[in-house]
């Protein structure tokens, strides 16, 4: 297939780009720049936010299959610039949906990369598709409305569409690791590898999240490549399958390293308690299933990637 994936040079967009080739795949990564994409990886030059040159990259790469990565995708920071987020995630949605419709003589298989967000704080755990989205911040209401303009596209025919409403995904590859300190993990690993002095903790570091590794996110891509059909959408959750608290990865980077985590604690943050997925139906209707989410493992690769990465200057 002819691939294309948006944000291919971000730490999911790297991961999803990279499998796509070792599977044999013609892969092209849009970029705005030159940020480095794996090998076997062919760039092409476009913004989301301008619609004239993701018709130009639409045009160039002919892609059977396209991986839309590329978003704004901080929670707090979304609430600070909500038009930003808007303009990024919808306004960018609606260019490539553009390009597709009038671009393409056949229907393209588009796979989102939408977010757990789009559920606010459901009551159940763990959600399951079913739970009604009520989003509760800028970050996912923007993702829910980028879903739902697919699915409409979809519904017209132009296209074929799945999102998949990742939780939290973490982990490394080397020589790329997660470098968005605004997260849990990649912070905590700076804080481990000396390149930050603390790692701050709202509340009592309780909060429940599931954690998937980022290169099970790259094969959920894959599998969802090759379940997706013409004139359909559909939402798929996609986790790791655990329960893992701040505290959790505290103590294994502690224990990984065999050296104290510098943490301080302050006020909680307007946060659910407990967020985690479902993936069962996803799992069902690929045979995907979540082989690297083990929390040791998601912290080790984090930790070699960092250093691989940052001691080669990076």
């Amino acid at each position: 297939m002819r691939v294309l994936v948006t944000g291919a040079s971000g730490f999911v967009g790297y991961a999803v780009a990279r499998r796509f080739a070792h599977a044999g795949h013609e892969v092209y990564g849009l970029t705005r720049g030159d940020a480095a994409l794996p090998s076997g990886v062919e760039r092409v030059f476009g913004d989301l936010l301008d619609a004239s040159s993701v018709r130009k990259a639409v045009e160039q790469s002919r892609p059977d299959v396209v991986c839309h990565l590329a978003a704004a995708v901080r929670v707090r920071e979304s609430r600070i610039d909500p038009v930003t987020y808007w303009q990024t995630n919808v306004g960018g949605t609606l260019a490539l949906l553009g390009a597709l419709a009038d671009g393409q003589s056949e229907p393209t298989k588009l796979i989102i990369a939408s977010t757990c967000a789009v559920y606010g704080e459901p009551a159940s755990q763990p959600v399951t598709e079913d739970a009604r989205p009520e989003p509760s911040n800028p970050y996912g209401a923007g993702k829910l409305a980028a879903d739902r303009a697919a699915a409409d596209l979809a519904a017209a025919g132009a296209i074929g569409s799945i999102s998949l409403r990742a939780f939290n995904v973490a982990g490394g590859l080397p020589g790329h690791p997660d470098r968005d300190e605004s997260r849990l993990v990649p912070k905590a690993v700076a804080v481990a590898q000396a390149r930050a002095p603390e790692l701050v903790v709202n509340g009592d570091g309780t909060t429940v999240r599931d954690y998937v590794h980022v290169l099970d996110m790259a094969d959920a891509f894959l599998a969802a490549a090759g379940l997706c059909e013409p004139g359909t959408w559909q939402a798929y959750n996609v986790g790791g399958g655990g329960r893992t608290t701040i505290l959790d990865v505290i103590e294994t980077i502690e224990r990984l390293t065999g050296k104290p985590l510098s943490v301080r604690h302050q006020a909680g943050a307007a946060e659910p308690p407990v967020l985690t997925a479902d993936s069962t139906a996803f799992q069902r209707a690929t045979g995907w299933t979540a082989r690297r989410s083990d929390l040791d493992q998601i912290i080790g690769d984090a930790l070699d990637a960092g250093a691989s990465a940052y001691s080669a200057g990076g």
